[in-house]
């Protein structure tokens, strides 16, 4: 597949705390779809304020919209002088390039493959334009029928070929339609190669880089346990990290506490 899955393993005593102490990942599925939906507009307002203040280059911003469409004649990705230039300002640290490639538990390119450098969700777009990347909170709605599922990946593979990055976060098992999970539904579309998920890490983030070669960063999770920051890629191998942990956790601290224990 080109590049060796790489764990990613936090320190047994951090990982135990922040159990403990964070109560993490939560189990949605077991309330109504409104306290869900609620939920996930709220995590998806936090996540557009945190990349707006002070993780996205100069040059990008973030916004939360309900549709992007499919692919539009001005969606293309930055030219690459813009990306290079704001890496040389006041936020050169926050944008990332190779090496280190971003550390999740399988990495799958599609081989052989070159591109040229052109529910509620955020947009990150440059100059109030053109879109870059995107990243979708999976809902239940999105894979409670065959219709449902087949139109989110259908909208999913659009963006990607049209050369837009996405991130995805799944914090629901899978189920009947989706048995290995939302991202091989996706890369079913991109290439016939084997996925599973391991056994006690059922729930999925996916970041897709969509050029130079089309990449899947895959990384399983669990319920009750941390959430990884993922990459969202910007610009072929540029990237910055989304730190979903810190943004799910100031999300929940703010819910009123008989929302909270529905989950707990």
């Amino acid at each position: 597949m080109g590049h060796s899955p790489v764990s990613l393993q936090p320190t047994s005593a951090s990982y135990e705390q922040r159990k403990v102490t964070d109560m993490p990942m939560h189990d949605w599925s077991r309330v109504r779809s409104g306290i869900y939906h609620n939920f996930h507009v709220l995590w998806m307002a936090t996540i557009t304020n945190r990349l707006n203040a002070g993780l996205l280059p100069h040059g990008l911003i973030a916004m939360a919209e309900q549709v992007v469409g499919g692919p539009e004649p001005d969606v293309v990705t930055l030219q690459h002088g813009d990306v290079a230039s704001s890496a040389d300002g006041d936020n050169a640290a926050l944008l990332v390039a190779k090496p280190p490639k971003p550390q999740t538990a399988f990495v799958i390119p599609l081989e052989n493959e070159r591109y040229a450098a052109k529910a509620n969700r955020v947009v990150v777009r440059h100059s109030l334009g053109k879109v870059v990347a995107v990243i979708e909170l999976v809902s239940p709605v999105n894979k409670d029928t065959r219709h449902a599922l087949r139109s989110f990946v259908e909208k999913t593979i659009d963006l990607l070929y049209d050369g837009i990055n996405l991130l995805i976060i799944d914090p629901f098992l899978p189920g009947p339609r989706d048995p290995q999970g939302i991202h091989k539904e996706i890369w079913d579309e991109i290439a016939d190669e084997p996925f599973e998920l391991p056994a006690g890490r059922r729930l999925t983030l996916v970041a897709y880089q969509a050029a130079p070669i089309k990449t899947a960063y895959v990384e399983p999770f669990a319920i009750g346990s941390a959430i990884p920051d993922m990459p969202l890629f910007v610009h072929n191998d540029y990237y910055i990290n989304v730190p979903l942990e810190a943004t799910y956790m100031e999300t929940w601290n703010g819910l009123p506490q008989p929302l909270r224990d529905l989950v707990l």
